[in-house]
């Protein structure tokens, strides 16, 4: 039912096939951890079909090794008309240890679909209920602005496009 999923834990062992020549998880599988979580948040929380649209403030902050167990943690921290901003931090540690480190974290943004080729549709509001989501959520805020200015910038400084055909 949409509007009651705002979280989804991934928990698996990287596995040799994860890494590259050092030894250690590359960005890519990352990067497709971090989507599949976020994904299947969005659509937990909005009951539709999504589409990504943007990942922001990525830091690769520590390595993920062979065997490390590994959970992936996407929450929703900000909700737009048809959009949802997701925190999607991902966690390692080696099965003889009890610390977790964080090894990579970022915003990402989706959009709910009323089909899979069709257009936005609304999503349930999110309202942050402790401090800590009050705070994400104004971070999830900033962001997205950050994001409308800078292609604001880009779009003043792009050459315009000739339409004239001899040209």
């Amino acid at each position: 039912m949409a509007g009651t999923q705002p979280d989804v834990n991934f928990r698996f062992l990287a596995q040799p096939t994860d890494v590259n020549f050092g030894g250690k998880v590359h960005g890519g599988m990352a990067m497709k951890w971090i989507d599949q979580a976020g994904y299947a948040c969005a659509v937990g929380w909005s009951g539709a079909y999504c589409v990504t649209v943007s990942v922001s403030g990525i830091q690769f902050i520590a390595p993920i090794l062979i065997g490390d167990l590994v959970t992936v943690k996407a929450r929703l921290i900000h909700t737009g008309t048809s959009s949802m901003h997701l925190l999607v931090d991902v966690f390692a540690r080696d099965l003889k240890a009890s610390d977790e480190r964080l090894c990579t974290s970022c915003v990402m943004v989706f959009v709910a679909l009323d089909a899979p080729n069709g257009r936005p549709t609304p999503v349930p509001a999110w309202v942050p209920h402790t401090e800590e989501a009050r705070q994400l959520q104004i971070y999830a805020r900033k962001l997205a602005e950050m994001t409308r200015e800078m292609e604001r910038e880009v779009a003043a400084h792009r050459p315009s496009v000739a339409t004239d055909a001899s040209a």
